[in-house]
């Protein structure tokens, strides 16, 4: 593992892929390698490609091809080295061994990136979790990557070689990742006790997911800008992939309409690592215990389709994949010509989150959903059903509640539902 903050100049690097049975996402999947690279503050000097019909269990690539790449980790004086695909414990260490530079694969680099990114003590524990667990079954490779750099600190460093050495540092990360699991287990119970709460509040959750990079963070900052007017945190927006990890929820008061919470969580990416999905799964479930999902879309991207499908196919993965949906396709005016917002049905809106354009009718279209078939009304709850009050600050969205000598007097949203159930308290 490397910090790039620690670093005054930016790594040469050379980035591979091997493209297996002409797979069609290749080029796609390679421009995002680049990204994630550049994301990671790295000079790529070269690439190399190749086509195979299945990996070398030693190399993953032909061993021609390694022969190609160690030629131009020479002259390209390239100390790093980066694949495309998921590279096993063997290969690693081959890989390493062989081109006597640094080898990553990508899920190593993600991890980087958000390593750099985490800012909460929460984003910290889980990000170092996903890579304790990253490394634990490749510390042969990682300790030939080390000898690499010239060492590093902690208990990876080169203190020596040989399996006694290894299995020193595999103690003491599995020494590392239960004590990061006990902690992560307290933030967890913090975490679902302020979800509770905000439940209790009776105003409904609204959670932003989606592809890295569509705008989420720049569509929730118009938002806290239009309704929020005392609010001063906004979340930082970078052109880049993964700039923002934390979590972010902040309370939309859009004046004339209805109040609601809105959330901001990490944006997928195509073979996101599952270790990191588990990862994060704790902050991820804002978007499970979500009312209403805003699904923005960079419909600027000639990608965009294949973003959406990773998106549903991560939200499933959640356990989120029958919540409501708005498709927000954002950017929309670098490619329309129509004049911005165009809304499509009730369930999609093209837009332009950093030019403004289209939030109020999208403010609109999250109303409509999230209180569709609600209607407000009067009630008047006996002291005596206190579990019923209980239920609709819950449940319900309540608007005002006055304690009279009659009993508890609230005007509250009710669907269809607690009409039926309440009717008799009904004024």
């Amino acid at each position: 593992m490397y910090d790039t903050e620690q670093l005054d100049v930016k790594r040469k690097t050379i980035l591979v892929g091997v493209c297996f049975n002409g797979n069609p996402n290749f080029e796609t999947s390679m421009q995002e390698l680049y990204g994630l690279a550049e994301a990671e503050n790295l000079e790529v000097v070269a690439d190399v490609t190749q086509n195979l019909s299945y990996e070398d269990s030693a190399y993953f690539m032909g061993s021609g091809k390694v022969q190609e790449l160690k030629g131009l980790v020479y002259t390209e004086k390239a100390d790093l080295v980066v694949f495309n695909n998921a590279l096993s414990p063997k290969q690693l260490a081959n890989l390493a061994h062989d081109l006597e530079v640094e080898v990553i694969d990508r899920t190593n680099l993600i991890l980087n990136i958000f390593a750099d990114r985490a800012r909460t003590k929460e984003a910290k524990m889980q990000v170092d979790y996903a890579k304790l667990k990253y490394m634990l079954p490749r510390l042969v490779g990682l300790r030939q990557n080390l000898s690499r750099q010239g060492g590093t600190g902690g208990s990876m460093s080169n203190k020596g070689s040989g399996e006694q050495q290894i299995e020193l540092d595999r103690r003491h990360i599995e020494k590392q990742m239960a004590e990061l699991r006990r902690n992560l287990k307290e933030v967890e119970q913090s975490r679902e006790t302020q979800r509770k709460r905000r439940q209790q509040s009776g105003i409904p959750l609204v959670a932003l997911v989606g592809y890295t990079n569509a705008g989420k963070s720049t569509l929730m900052n118009e938002m806290i800008r239009r309704y929020c007017p005392d609010e001063e945190k906004e979340v930082m927006v970078k052109d880049m992939l993964f700039a923002t990890l934390d979590t972010t929820v902040r309370k939309i008061t859009p004046g004339e309409h209805r109040d609601f919470l809105l959330s901001d969580t990490v944006g997928f990416i195509n073979e996101l690592p599952h270790d990191l999905v588990n990862a994060f799964h704790s902050t991820l479930e804002e978007a499970v215990f979500a009312d209403l999902i805003l699904e923005v879309i960079d419909y600027s991207d000639p990608n965009y389709q294949m973003h959406m499908d990773v998106t549903a196919k991560t939200l499933k993965e959640l356990g989120a994949g029958s919540i409501p949906i708005l498709y927000v396709m954002n950017k929309a005016d670098k490619v329309m010509d129509e004049k911005l917002p165009v809304l499509r049905g009730e369930s999609k809106i093209y837009l332009s989150a950093a030019q403004g354009e289209g939030i109020p009718e999208l403010v609109k279209m999250i109303e409509d959903k999230l209180f569709a078939g609600f209607i407000t009304m009067d009630l008047v709850i006996p002291y005596t059903e206190g579990q019923i009050e209980n239920d609709l600050r819950e449940r319900a969205r309540v608007l005002e509640t006055k304690y009279e000598e009659d009993g508890i007097h609230m005007k509250a949203d009710l669907n269809q539902e607690m009409l039926k159930r309440y009717r008799v308290y009904l004024v």
